[in-house]
């Protein structure tokens, strides 16, 4: 551990969140010789980092605001089966939210989050290189996303997007197949597998494994976790910051870390934070399979990311608008079962398990909000869209870099919370 921060800066820091993005900046803050405590009102990894697709793909953290999304706006309105769903409701704040997410769904706004993305992209994969190093006991897989679609003139749209992410400056090698060529890579595809894209220079982990043990880390470490604790207020004070749980309990250190993910906003409010946060909430499941994929497989048309898991499948997809808190929607399970469904063969999507939905952060401008606030000793990480996975280690990294130095890294200016 650096001995670095001992003699300047915190001592102590508080992180409320206990996922991949919370974690990570504990992990670095102890890096700096902070002494840390991860706070979460669940469990480790308990939000979207413990379902989602487990993928590490800065070559497809393509920004979520590409106008195109606007033409798909009706359908996300009237279709509770549509990949992207937006419930009918009064929730003022969240058509608020829509509306200024519509409003940068513009080319210039899109370019804006690309570049603004790129540092983080490029480091992504090497942060977790230094956790695994550094102790972490669960590895990466180094594997390809092999992109899947109907036909050849269906791989355009796709084409199209990574010609306009590597011209913004993006990194994304990728390879065009035949159907024949796809089918050859991946036994367990079907004849309806007519073409493919594959990206090379991605990985993939077990999400939630991977999570624990960056949570075993932190402990080895020194550091504290604590749960069952859910936070409801933020008391700044000149040396140090106070957090007060529901149940009026107070933790204090000389400073916080935000790091809640889709309930970022309702805490962040209240220091400055003007970027409104969101649930974009993700299905998944796990199916078992006659033989397990080498590498994942996205199938862009319907918005579906199948990732090897434990022997079997793990699918995942939708991005649906609505509380972080609310019920699963059992239609939108079966609706990315009829949609994947034939594009495989050997797959026993009857006798799926592990049905999960996470809520994932997204910002109204699509990009992160990383950094101070304007309260003194207050820092928020979060607002990461589909991407936290990726992006978290290299985020924790850069912001324990900013508390304890107290200099803003380039890569985080993008991302300022008071922007």
């Amino acid at each position: 551990m650096s001995e670095a921060g001992q003699d300047a800066g915190p001592r102590t820091a508080v992180v409320v969140g206990a996922g991949i993005v919370g974690l990570s900046t504990a992990w670095f803050l102890q890096e700096h010789g902070v002494r840390v405590t991860v706070l979460d009102r669940d469990a480790v990894a308990a939000g979207a980092s413990w379902g989602n697709a487990g993928w590490l793909s800065p070559g497809l953290a393509i920004p979520l605001n590409e106008p195109s999304v606007l033409r798909t706006a009706p359908a996300a309105l009237v279709r509770p089966d549509a990949p992207l769903h937006v419930p009918l409701t009064a929730d003022r704040a969240l058509w608020s939210f829509l509306l200024r997410f519509a409003a940068h769904c513009t080319w210039p706004a899109w370019r804006r989050v690309v570049r603004g993305n790129l540092a983080l992209n490029r480091e992504c994969l090497d942060t977790f290189d230094t956790l695994t190093r550094g102790g972490v006991a669960v590895g990466t897989v180094e594997a390809p996303v092999t992109a899947v679609f109907g036909s050849a003139a269906e791989a355009g749209h796709l084409l199209a997007e990574l010609r306009r992410f590597t011209a913004a400056g993006a990194e994304a090698a990728h390879t065009v197949l035949t159907g024949a060529e796809v089918r050859d890579r991946l036994p367990q595809l079907s004849a309806a597998a007519g073409a493919g894209v594959e990206l090379a220079g991605q990985r993939y982990v077990d999400p939630g494994r991977f999570v624990k043990a960056l949570a075993d880390s932190v402990r080895r470490r020194g550091g504290t976790i604590r749960t069952g604790f859910d936070v409801r207020s933020i008391r700044p004070r000149r040396y140090a910051v106070t957090v007060v749980s529901r149940e009026n309990v107070s933790f204090s250190a000389n400073v916080a870390v935000l790091a809640t993910g889709a309930w970022l906003g309702s805490l962040a409010r209240g220091l400055g934070v003007r970027v409104p946060v969101r649930a974009g909430r993700g299905y998944s499941f796990t199916v078992p399979v006659a033989e397990p994929p080498r590498q994942p497989v996205y199938l862009p048309g319907v918005r579906v990311a199948c990732t090897p898991y434990q022997d079997g499948m793990r699918v995942a997809g939708t991005m649906e608008f609505r509380g972080p808190d609310d019920p699963a929607d059992q239609r939108r399970v079966r609706a990315i079962v009829r949609s994947a469904a034939p594009y495989f063969e050997g797959v026993d999507w009857a006798a799926r398990t592990d049905v999960w939905v996470g809520p994932r952060p997204v910002s109204s401008d699509g990009l992160p909000i990383i950094g101070a606030t304007a309260e003194p000793g207050v820092f928020v990480a979060g607002g990461h869209g589909m991407w936290g996975l990726t992006q978290g280690p290299v985020t924790g990294k850069l912001l324990a870099e900013h508390i304890v130095t107290g200099k803003q890294p380039d890569a985080l200016r993008p991302f300022d919370p008071l922007r």
